[in-house]
């Protein structure tokens, strides 16, 4: 388990680590989210990623998923949705907050 304080050490943490599940945001400063999870994709091949962000654009959802990302949850939903979105992106499904309208 680690924790980053912005877009390029989350990158670095995962390559290290190789986590199961990566939870990002898409504001994180220095990289942002999205293009963190594209080099997360290139360098933790296993880990899953799941965007937790109060952006709901659904064109900047629609981009933080086309990075191959398995889940994306609105921070206002994530009392009633994160475990559930954790454990769904988990077990290789995908999932995105009931609010957003989003292709997946």
């Amino acid at each position: 388990m680690g924790e980053a304080s912005d877009g390029l050490e989350a990158v670095h943490k995962a390559e290290v680590l190789q986590p199961d599940l990566t939870l990002l945001d898409i504001g994180l400063p220095g990289l942002n989210g999205i293009e963190a999870a594209r080099q997360i994709r290139k360098c933790a091949l296993n880990s899953r990623i799941l965007f937790l962000s109060q952006e709901i654009s659904s064109d900047i959802v629609q981009e933080a998923l086309s990075t191959g990302a398995q889940g994306y949850v609105v921070k206002a939903d994530a009392g009633g949705e994160l475990l559930t979105a954790i454990e769904a992106v988990v077990q290789g499904s995908r999932f995105v907050s009931a609010g957003l309208r989003v292709k997946v």
